[in-house]
């Protein structure tokens, strides 16, 4: 655990020490703000334009804002996933300190947990930020928190599952922009596979519509905290380690 930690702490520093981050951190902020400006706008507008008919508004500030923003921000981070997971080994492979990583004393567990877990603190650092605007809601509103804080741990783990898959991505290729777009197609299908089950009853269709995270990620979208999508979601994180773990063997292999 001690080495993991230090490989994750390099990997922090190295995001931090350059425009990376940040430039991650103030587009996820800046995005994510406009769409809180805009369900807070649309919330307001339809409870002045029941208010003035006389009848009662929308009090339901959990529906009406924090669930959607949650269903956006899961979506917003298929965009954002790649970009922090481009670079933890395919910058070593195109700096050619691969081989160095690979033929170190430090195991290959510390290293891939090191890695996986600082892209995963960055992606919650990005949350962080962006979910700052829902302190406005506690400041003039009253919205249940629990729902929310499910919500939060929903977008954490299945952005340390997606993390997990493109770190694994990451390491196929010395190049970061083929390992983002890598990424992005394996996020993107594991979005839409949820589409075949409202078409097709097949088995097939059932299998790949469990498959999709969008499936898993509903019921943590409701506030609703459920094991089994717990457990799918720690599935798909070991076996997107296991596999770079794999692939981080054929690298010492052929060091």
């Amino acid at each position: 655990m001690k080495n993991a930690w230090i490989i994750c702490r390099r990997e922090l520093n190295s995001y931090f020490a350059s425009p990376i981050a940040w430039l991650l951190v103030t587009m996820y902020s800046l995005i994510f703000g406009f769409f809180f400006w805009n369900y807070l706008a649309h919330f307001a507008m339809a409870a002045l334009e029941m208010q003035m008919l006389g009848q009662a508004g929308p009090v339901n500030v959990n529906e009406e804002i924090i669930r959607p923003l949650i269903a956006n921000a899961s979506f917003l981070g298929i965009f954002f996933i790649p970009l922090i997971s481009m670079r933890l080994f395919a910058e070593e492979k195109r700096n050619g300190t691969i081989e160095l990583l690979a033929t170190s004393p430090v195991r290959d567990g510390a290293i891939i947990v090191g890695k996986w877990a600082a892209a995963t603190i960055l992606y919650c650092w990005l949350l962080l930020y962006g979910f700052l605007s829902f302190t406005f809601l506690f400041v003039y509103g009253h919205p249940d928190w629990k729902p929310m804080a499910v919500g939060f741990l929903g977008l954490f783990l299945q952005g340390a599952a997606l993390l997990a898959i493109g770190t694994f991505i990451s390491t196929l290729t010395r190049n970061q922009i083929v390992a983002a777009a890598g990424t992005f197609a394996a996020c993107l299908l594991l979005w839409v596979f949820s589409w075949v089950s409202s078409y097709n009853s097949a088995t097939w269709a059932a299998v790949l519509s469990y498959l999709s995270i969008i499936t898993h990620f509903e019921s943590f979208g409701r506030g609703v905290l459920s094991s089994k999508d717990a457990v799918y979601y720690v599935s798909v994180i070991f076996v997107g380690l296991f596999f770079t773990a794999r692939s981080m063997e054929s690298l010492r292999w052929r060091s």
